[in-house]
């Protein structure tokens, strides 16, 4: 069984509408009935597309339909090949991390923000520990205050169950 896809536009004999207002490179613009904006398309060796149904009258355009279909798909490529994607690390302490440890891992979390990416930087408590979450607190808190020139917070520390979350964006760089 096959699948066909149905046009995006109306084109040629399957626009109702009449009458239409005709645009396109070459062609007088103005509204026509829909016959004479067809016959005008035929002689061009173009196709009549309905552009803009909802416009009173319906706007078509005199143009090269698969040209036309495949302009638009490069635009729609060019779009999300310059659309950002986000990239979130995680780093996790514990709320006893040692002074070692917090430096290394915040050399980490420098090394993130300044490739573009987000930090999910959080405390995990096992067992007891989950006594402690002022310390976690301060951990995060100064972790922030460390990065500061780097990134900005996005959220503050917040408790999610076992963990103490907290996340920070990259500052966008100055042009």
């Amino acid at each position: 069984m096959r699948v066909v896809k149905e046009d995006p536009h109306r084109i040629n004999r399957k626009i109702q509408a009449d009458p239409i207002r005709v645009v396109g490179e070459n062609v007088e613009p103005g509204v026509r009935s829909l016959r004479e904006a067809l016959t005008m398309a035929e002689e061009l060796g173009l196709d009549l597309v309905e552009i803009s149904p909802k416009a009173d009258p319906p706007v078509c355009k005199i143009i090269d339909y698969k040209k036309f279909l495949y302009e638009q798909k490069k635009k729609q490529k060019e779009i999300k090949s310059k659309a950002q994607k986000v990239v979130i690390k995680e780093i996790r302490f514990g709320p006893q991390t040692d002074e070692h440890d917090y430096e290394f891992k915040k050399k980490h979390a420098e090394k993130f923000l300044k490739e573009g990416a987000k930090i999910k930087a959080y405390v995990f408590f096992k067992g007891r520990s989950i006594l402690f979450k002022d310390q976690g607190q301060l951990i995060l808190l100064r972790l922030a205050t460390e990065l500061e020139e780097l990134g900005t917070v996005e959220q503050m520390p917040k408790m999610e169950g076992k963990r103490m979350i907290m996340f920070i964006a990259p500052k966008k760089a100055k042009k």
